[in-house]
């Protein structure tokens, strides 16, 4: 007998982490794998982040914490966008989760109905699509290109726009593609969102300090748009705090408040020696941490003129977030030792078993052509890395 509900079955694991752990397999097994795979920063929390985490613990921050976040959290996360983005939120207008992932379920679950319509552009980060079929919506995927800095334009939003539409979500800079919206482009969508009242916008803004331009721009910055955005923020990518599960959403005072009744039937407050320590971190001058961004950008450029030479391959040049997203169309419909390459995820698997180099096929990420570099790795790895797929390809039979 089938256990499994409808809405499980419709959904797939996250091809990210089942990549990464194929590699921890293979390295298990003895293996000398490189793993480009998760979008992970690897340095340190910095020490002053830490430090007010063992102070929190010491003063007997262990008790429940208010459902959408402790107060000065919350006044913090508004003075930053203000600082920041120039933005004017008050503190109930935030809520802090779980990790930016459960920010954007918990926006998600405060809108959608049943078959309403999320507009996704493609390329787009691997759980999106997902978390739009736990909610019981239905995804409507805008295609884009390399050519076009993977970037959707405002006349293919509003020509994807149907009477179901009820959510764009999107990313920038993106996940996977490394790729930033203007502020001419985002006026451009934000007056044809401004048409359209019953759309909520789902600005996913993780990456905004690794952006190598220093030029970021948030949708909610366009008043026409103000009271349908919800921006989506956290701690995991500019302060390396992966695994300290601290996001948080800026919405209009309607929406603040659905996303606390849903989060405080789901998890409650996030974890407080957390929150404190992000206290910590944002009230920090941002220049104080810009030496992980500067290293990136080092990496981002010794990877963009190494990956310029490996054959079959298309590249543009990033300007933020740690990712490359090359498209690799030449090699599908291809045999490379005899193995048939039907789309990314197949040229994937084929780099991992054969130049021992771990990515993520873009199948998931919604371009069947392309594959995702994650370059928050050591120097050393990211050149060898690429030598090792050139010299695979170059010597590979392709038939």
């Amino acid at each position: 007998m089938e256990k499994h509900s409808e809405r499980l079955s419709r959904m797939s694991f996250s091809q990210t982490f089942v990549m990464s752990n194929k590699v921890r397999e293979m390295k298990a097994n003895g293996l000398d794998v490189i793993s480009l795979t998760l979008g992970e920063p690897d340095f340190d929390v910095p020490k002053n982040i830490k430090e007010a985490a063992f102070e929190a613990i010491n003063n007997n921050f262990s008790h429940y914490s208010p459902v959408p976040g402790f107060l000065d959290l919350r006044q913090a996360i508004c003075e930053k966008l203000k600082r920041d983005n120039n933005l004017n939120y008050l503190p109930s207008q935030i809520c802090v989760s779980n990790g930016a992932k459960q920010s954007i379920l918990n926006v998600l679950a405060s809108v959608l109905n049943d078959g309403d319509e999320v507009i996704l552009p493609a390329p787009y980060w691997v759980s999106y699509d997902e978390m739009v079929k736990m909610m019981g919506g239905t995804s409507v995927f805008v295609e884009t290109s390399i050519e076009g800095e993977f970037k959707m334009t405002a006349e293919q939003l509003e020509k994807a726009i149907t009477p179901k539409t009820k959510v764009l979500l999107y990313s920038s800079p993106c996940n996977p593609s490394g790729s930033v919206y203007t502020y001419e482009e985002l006026e451009k969508i934000a007056d044809v969102v401004a048409k359209h009242p019953q759309i909520t916008i789902i600005s996913d803004e993780i990456y905004e300090y690794i952006n190598y331009d220093g030029k970021h721009t948030s949708i909610a910055e366009f008043p026409q748009v103000y009271e349908q955005t919800a921006v989506i923020n956290g701690m995991s990518k500019a302060f390396a705090m992966t695994g300290w599960r601290i996001g948080y959403s800026a919405c209009p005072k309607w929406l603040a408040e659905g996303c606390e009744k849903i989060q405080g039937q789901m998890t409650s407050g996030a974890n407080t020696m957390a929150q404190k320590a992000s206290v910590t971190a944002l009230k920090t001058d941002p220049s104080e941490y810009r030496y992980m961004i500067d290293e990136f950008q080092k990496r981002r450029d010794i990877v963009y003129n190494l990956m310029k030479e490996i054959p079959g391959f298309k590249v543009n040049y990033p300007e933020a977030a740690f990712y490359f997203f090359p498209d690799i169309s030449f090699y599908i419909g291809k045999k490379l030792n005899g193995t048939e390459i039907e789309n990314a995820d197949d040229f994937a698997m084929f780099l991992l078993e054969n130049a021992y180099v771990g990515t993520v096929g873009g199948v998931s990420f919604g371009n069947p052509n392309c594959i995702r570099f994650s370059y928050a790795a050591s120097e050393k790895e990211l050149k060898d890395a690429m030598n090792r797929i050139k010299v695979c390809l170059e010597e590979a039979v392709v038939g």
